[in-house]
């Protein structure tokens, strides 16, 4: 039964962070305001998170700096003074982003389930998100406004990116067929391999393609990104730290392919229509692996998970991530080079089709 029969007059989605789950979101919104176009949409999300959405189209953003505590809550309990919203879309769950719904006033405060919900995250929503059965984040999250009434959809994504960003990704590019590694991801033991990296590097500039390496000017990206650099044979062009985020998402929706760990530039690439190659070993690719390139992914999860907790991986709680260090040795080179030479050769195919 959906809480709407006609378009509610506004609604507040809190999503702060991942870059990953702010994209999922961009989706949900926009597919809200496909159906519902005169509903007005606020969205409560982080500061990182807001370099790539500044200006995102017909959504009023508010910014939540979660390093500024009880003082960052009352900045935007401020903004919101005088707001009074038909639902709130409470699809973060730890219990700081809890306390920030309380200053938060609206008809409807929906979270997630009993079964998916954590750090009690039910005793700050009024309503509960009965889906139970959604495998992807994404499609998780799209269960949220499926509840308020908007009819099911396929995501689609317009984020934006100006002028600037595209002629910038130009420059880089220059009608070179590029491939993109983001080496990095936000935890260090989700990272694949230095050496096999670099050999993925070589072998691609091998066949014809171009590399460039991206990540953030967090140092341990930037280390990772020279060590890659000192060990290929060949040259690859080195931006990690050198690119905003628009500017990312433009040399992703430039680029033939993106080989990335569990990260959010995996789930930006997506946003642009651009094939992924998934480095997965602690969480489960069917939950949060890229949309779109499920079946490109590269994971030992299921191996991992099976034998670490003794179950099928269906048994398990939804969100169970395997544990360990070394985890991603697992994942071969031989592996990655037998994906991208199937992605590319479709894509060669597909041109030569389109060409006739």
């Amino acid at each position: 039964m959906s809480l709407f029969t006609k378009a509610p007059s506004s609604v507040c989605f809190l999503r702060l962070s991942s870059i990953g789950d702010v994209c999922h979101t961009v989706a949900v919104i926009q597919a809200l305001q496909q159906y519902w176009p005169k509903t007005k949409v606020v969205w409560i999300l982080g500061k990182i998170e807001f370099d790539l959405l500044d200006k995102l189209e017909n959504v009023e953003l508010i910014v939540f700096d979660k390093n500024s505590g009880l003082k960052g809550m009352w900045n935007v309990w401020r903004q919101l003074k005088g707001y009074y919203f038909d639902a709130l879309i409470h699809m973060q769950i730890a219990i700081r982003s809890s306390i920030l719904t309380i200053g938060i006033k609206a008809k409807y405060k929906i979270g997630f389930n009993f079964k998916r919900a954590k750090e009690c995250q039910w005793l700050f929503t009024n309503k509960k998100n009965p889906d139970t059965k959604s495998k992807h984040v994404l499609d998780s999250f799209f269960s949220f406004i499926e509840y308020l009434g908007v009819p099911p959809s396929k995501p689609s994504w317009k984020l934006p990116i100006n002028c600037m960003h595209h002629h910038y990704a130009d420059n880089i590019i220059k009608n070179l067929p590029t491939i993109i590694i983001c080496p990095s991801s936000s935890k260090e033991e989700r990272n694949w391999l230095p050496n096999r990296y670099a050999k993925f590097a070589d072998y691609v500039i091998k066949k014809g393609y171009q590399v460039v390496i991206c990540g953030s000017n967090k140092r341990k990206e930037r280390d990772l990104a020279d060590e890659i650099c000192l060990i290929m044979k060949y040259t690859a062009l080195n931006l990690v730290g050198k690119t905003s985020l628009k500017q990312l998402t433009a040399l992703l929706a430039k680029s033939e392919l993106l080989l990335a760990p569990d990260s959010g530039p995996l789930h930006i690439a997506t946003t642009q229509g651009t094939p992924v190659i998934g480095l997965y070993g602690h969480s489960n690719p069917e939950r949060t692996g890229p949309y779109n390139s499920i079946k490109n992914v590269i994971s030992v999860y299921k191996y991992f998970i099976e034998k670490q907790r003794g179950v099928l991986v269906d048994d398990l709680p939804w969100s169970t991530r395997v544990k360990g260090s070394s985890i991603m040795q697992s994942i071969t080179l031989e592996s990655v080079v037998l994906v991208f030479d199937a992605i590319t050769r479709d894509k060669k195919l597909c041109l030569r089709s389109n060409l006739r």
